[in-house]
């Protein structure tokens, strides 16, 4: 039986920051591979380039060489335009900060990603009600961020995310700012959205909780990207 082909495709990853100091490697020839359904959380320690590593499969930070492939599409071939809108259809992002803006209300605020393409329509104010339903924000659609605890902020934020439907779920840090309680619910909120999207989920974290929860964890360290308890 023939194995279908990985939705996301990543090959000899390099990415490389020159100053007056010399060269310093970060990434140094990552591969990865992942299909829809996936959930890989990649711990290590700060500044192993882990964030930056997520950028560059969300095509807001370029790699120095090597290539990524969404679907069979490269976003670093695409012009800086073309380049915002596939990271508008194909890419959501959670980052430890919710970013949220103050002035607008809950369903406003998970309608936003809709701005740029189509707009807002019957079919995704339906959608980002239902997801906000999903998340037990369903009565809080009025309400504005300061009124929101800070997991039901973060819960937006996925909301959000989630409401072009993604192929490429990206989270940096999502329970970081939670306490404890909160993360946990943080933490099996993704897990399970990710399954039920069929999203590619890839979350980075220093939290090993919220690590040993993914079907996948690996560790970056020295610019490689292993599985976790795999010798170097």
């Amino acid at each position: 039986m023939t194995e279908t082909p990985a939705d996301l495709v990543v090959r000899d990853l390099v990415k490389d920051y020159t100053s007056e100091a010399g060269t310093l490697s970060i990434l140094r020839g990552i591969p990865l591979e992942l299909r829809r359904g996936s959930a890989l959380a990649i711990t290590g320690p700060s500044g192993a380039g882990k964030s930056t590593l997520l950028y560059i499969l969300g095509a807001l930070d370029t790699p120095t060489s090597g290539s990524v492939s969404l679907q069979g599409q490269n976003p670093f071939d695409l012009t800086p335009a073309e380049q915002a809108a596939f990271r508008n259809r194909h890419v959501g992002f959670v980052f430890q900060d919710h970013h949220l803006l103050p002035q607008c209300n809950v369903l406003e605020n998970v309608l936003i990603p809709t701005l740029p393409g189509t707009g807002v329509t019957p079919e995704t104010e339906q959608r980002a009600r239902r997801l906000l339903d999903r998340v037990g924000l369903g009565e809080r659609l009025d309400h504005r961020p300061a009124q929101l605890s800070g997991g039901e902020r973060q819960r937006v934020a996925v909301c959000r995310a989630l409401i072009n439907q993604p192929v490429l779920l990206l989270a940096d840090e999502p329970t970081g700012n939670l306490d404890r309680r909160t993360a946990d619910s943080v933490g099996s909120l993704l897990l399970e959205l990710n399954q039920e999207e069929q999203t590619i989920l890839v979350c980075v974290t220093h939290s090993q909780e919220l690590a040993e929860r993914f079907p996948d964890q690996r560790e970056l360290r020295d610019g490689k990207l292993e599985r976790r308890g795999a010798s170097t």
